[in-house]
């Protein structure tokens, strides 16, 4: 996880809700998707999020194949290859003729350039 500044892109805290690290710059917690801004000026319109990779694929585990157990990993590198994150996403088992799909996106803003922070 890159740690920034307070106030500066990819500064970082904690939902209040689910206690994930999300992005000091979000309304919304992109993990549970609870509110965290109530104070939005009425006026503020709220930035396009962009969403440049989009990934969805399923699998369904054989009849006839027994139980299978999964394990969902992410890993986030950087422009050299170097590991900046690796995260256990979920793990599970699957008996025959069952299926699971996975998605996996990115969403970005353009960083917010007031240095202020909300809180509720």
């Amino acid at each position: 996880m890159t740690t920034a500044p307070p106030g500066t892109a990819g500064a970082t805290r904690t939902c209040p809700h689910c206690r994930e690290t999300i992005l000091e710059s979000a309304g919304v917690c992109p993990a549970c998707r609870h509110k965290l801004r109530f104070s939005e000026p009425t006026n503020a319109v709220a930035a396009p999020t962009s969403v440049p990779l989009r990934v969805e694929g399923s699998f369904r585990n054989p009849v006839g194949s027994g139980a299978w157990e999964y394990s969902m990993v992410l890993t986030i590198r950087d422009e050299r290859g170097e590991e900046i994150a690796r995260k256990l996403v979920g793990v599970g088992a699957m008996q025959p003729d069952e299926q699971r799909t996975f998605t996996l996106s990115v969403e970005m803003n353009p960083a917010s350039a007031s240095g202020k922070r909300t809180r509720h």
